[in-house]
């Protein structure tokens, strides 16, 4: 990676690196996901094809069902759970979530996605094939749609082929069902893109999180330079488990107000508890049997601050084999 940081490059924030524009990514991120434009948009002719009116209707069905499911009981449940937020949310091996963060964080100003999937190019609905490019971005979403996560796996293989590439097209589309509007969408240097839209700031960076990689990423100090704020980890093959992510688990604690997350984060046993106040939701069954290993005995005791109406993690198709740990700094 080149030595320069995210901070050289977006402490210019009035200024940034920018590499490419787009005329109207909103209407772009709409059509991604099947919702119309106005008839007076260069890209309204693509709503009369029937690759897209497939498309449209599919997305209708599967978020009617996801909403319901999950992400208005997940904005239900974070009003009366989650008091103390900050303008600021980190969620470290995100993805392209946006939608979760969302979900649980609604009313912060900026979010910051982490993974290590490359942002990609812009999407360019004038130089692709309309029906396989929607056919991938159904297949890029299936596992999130029907599980609450994405599969690695299948998340590298999905964002690396076709003529829509990386995360880009997947954050288009969750921020335009999560209601919002874009305004501006940049790629700043090195390796992430910032996505200005009503009300807030999504960046997302394509960082490797294991120690000496993150510190010479610069996005710890990038993320210092916003301040504090709320963390979300969710899905993240126990990472912040293993020594390899100390650094990434050792700023998380010190620079969130609240974490929310499920057993795969930050281990219940690095919680301080002169610091910090650690509440259980749900109901603990230990990891799934790839992740045996990182069973924690002290969740198992933990009493439950209160049943989850939505699943979370990879039990997420499930909410009574699912659980939720809420840490708020004392």
């Amino acid at each position: 990676m080149k030595t320069i940081t995210l901070l050289a490059a977006l402490l210019l924030c009035a200024a940034p690196t920018l590499l490419f524009a787009q005329s109207d990514p909103n209407d772009t991120a709409r059509i991604l996901a099947g919702l119309p434009v106005s008839p007076g948009s260069p890209l309204a002719p693509l709503m009369h094809e029937g690759a897209w009116q497939q498309h449209a209707k599919f997305f209708e069905g599967a978020w009617s069902k996801l909403d319901q499911r999950q992400i208005s009981r997940i904005h239900e449940w974070s009003r009366g759970n989650l008091h103390a937020r900050t303008g600021n949310v980190f969620y470290m091996f995100s993805g392209p979530d946006f939608l979760y963060a969302e979900a649980f964080f609604p009313s912060a100003s900026n979010y910051v996605l982490c993974g290590i999937e490359p942002a990609g190019s812009m999407p360019d609905l004038g130089r692709i094939q309309l029906a396989p490019a929607l056919a991938n971005i159904e297949g890029s979403l299936k596992s999130v749609l029907n599980y609450s996560f994405f599969q690695t796996k299948e998340m590298r293989q999905d964002f690396g082929r076709g003529q829509l590439n990386g995360t880009l097209p997947i954050l288009y589309v969750f921020l335009a069902r999560s209601g919002k509007t874009i305004r501006s969408v940049e790629f700043v240097q090195p390796h992430g893109v910032r996505i200005d839209f009503n009300g807030g700031t999504l960046y997302y960076f394509s960082v490797d999180l294991s120690n000496g990689s993150v510190e010479k990423s610069g996005l710890l100090s990038f993320c210092q330079k916003l301040g504090r704020g709320d963390s979300l980890l969710k899905s993240a093959s126990y990472l912040p488990h293993q020594n390899n992510f100390s650094a990434i688990r050792s700023f998380l604690l010190e620079q969130s107000d609240t974490i929310v997350q499920d057993d795969t984060g930050i281990p219940v046993r690095d919680f301080d508890p002169g610091k910090w106040n650690v509440r259980l939701y749900g109901d603990y069954l230990g990891p799934i049997d790839i992740f045996k290993q990182f069973y924690q005995p002290a969740l198992k005791g933990m009493p439950s601050a209160g049943a989850l109406p939505f699943g979370i993690g990879y039990r997420g198709w499930d909410p009574r084999k699912s659980a939720l740990i809420v840490a708020t700094q004392r």
